[in-house]
């Protein structure tokens, strides 16, 4: 037989674990804090659509535990007031669908046309720390219809057949924001009549085209690295009252920004557009600002301005090539072409304050007869430029020369 001699000062530490103990076990029992939910453990259930199927009404918080869960169709997410939380990449969700369906579906279980059914509309639901992948066959990674003040963070969609993330008319205050989306057969974002968008601190690599934004209202496009996509960057398409700001596209196939179909009061303003096919294409865009951005080494139309486009204020910008001092360029001979701003037909522009060097383009190419363009103030260094013969409009102060004059 064991015999024990407690000393007195060892028995107040028996007491405060025998207390301590005793405390954890009445947590235990204890009422939950009124009007709380539980939280939804995926792990507990035998299937992601079981514990999302688990959510009531009223909505609530569905954890998911880290693996690799195969899925052959859509999950669907129902329910408004909802959170889907992962544990992270460890949390993947695979499509296996070879049917263009999605990954995740998240919509009212009775909404089929998010384009006109404005009657079956959720609001705020968030996904956030997981992956979701695809295969060539499969549809978008996310697609939400008519989900209202939808947020999106810290999500990796990759190698679907679709679009990475698709918002079907998520009209109100659709968010996201530090995702990733890669590889995927369209667009690494498509918004589709969404208003007050906000996209910030994302990255886009080798989609087909990186955003589209069509038919909405203010995209707020902020701080995302665009790069090495297979067509365009950054479309959008009758759309108003907009900024893309501090992004840095490089290495599209195609156009860096395009915007198109009665796009107007739009800002396009300190960004970096570097090596693509074309840099900023307004094809058909009003009232709006091309300021501070830095278009180098482009191997066509640094910044076009067509027929269907006017009213448009070029000011600040940097075209380049590769100049880095003392004559000296860091590309090599197969990798020299820079070009410059084009007017094709338009009117309206006022273009001033702008760097003009070095490029294999002219500063300034017409096509066609443009009227009412301002072309002031400007430098040009080591390049051609047309703005000599602009028939209509206003050409003063530009400081012009080759290095060394």
């Amino acid at each position: 037989m064991l015999r024990f001699s407690l000393s007195n000062s060892t028995l107040p530490s028996i007491v405060l674990g025998v207390v301590f103990v005793t405390s954890l076990m009445a947590q235990d029992s204890a009422v939950v804090l009124p009007g709380a939910r539980p939280t939804i453990d995926a792990a507990m259930f035998p299937s992601l659509q079981a514990a999302f199927d688990a959510v009531p009404e009223s909505g609530g918080l569905v954890k998911l535990p880290a693996g690799t869960f195969e899925i052959t169709e859509p999950l669907r997410i129902h329910t408004e007031d909802t959170c889907i939380e992962g544990s992270g990449t460890a949390t993947h969700i695979k499509n296996l669908d070879e049917k263009g369906q999605p990954a995740l579906l998240v919509s009212h279980l009775d909404c089929k046309d998010a384009r006109t059914d404005r009657k079956h509309q959720l609001w705020r639901l968030r996904l956030a720390n997981l992956r979701i992948t695809g295969n060539e066959k499969s549809g978008s990674g996310i697609e939400a219809r008519q989900i209202n003040e939808i947020f999106i963070d810290g999500v990796t969609v990759s190698e679907n057949g679709g679009d990475g993330i698709f918002l079907n008319y998520c009209y109100e205050d659709p968010r996201i924001v530090d995702c990733l989306m890669t590889y995927n057969k369209q667009s690494g974002v498509n918004l589709q009549g969404c208003h007050d968008i906000v996209v910030s601190s994302c990255q886009f690599e080798e989609n087909q085209d990186a955003l589209h934004c069509f038919d909405g209202f203010n995209l707020c496009m902020t701080g995302c690295c665009v790069d090495d996509h297979l067509g365009a960057g950054v479309v959008i398409e009758n759309t108003y009252g907009s900024v893309l700001s501090g992004n840095m596209i490089e290495e599209c196939n195609g156009t860096a920004v395009i915007l198109d179909r009665d796009c107007y009061g739009i800002t396009l303003s300190a960004n970096v557009i570097a090596h693509n096919g074309g840099g900023i294409d307004l094809r058909d865009a009003h009232g709006c600002a091309v300021s501070a951005n830095t278009f180098t080494i482009l191997k066509t139309n640094a910044l076009r301005i067509g027929p269907d486009s006017g009213r448009i204020t070029v000011g600040g910008n940097n075209f380049s090539n590769s100049y880095t001092g003392e004559g000296k360029v860091r590309r090599g001979t197969e990798d020299l072409a820079a070009a410059g701003l084009v007017l094709e037909s338009t009117e309206d522009v006022a273009i001033s304050g702008n760097v003009f060097s070095g490029l294999t383009d002219k500063a300034l190419t017409l096509v066609g007869e443009s009227h009412g363009i301002v072309f002031a103030n400007n430098v040009l260094r080591d390049v051609d430029s047309d703005h000599r013969v602009l028939e209509s409009g206003t050409v003063a102060n530009n400081e012009e020369g080759n290095s060394g004059d």
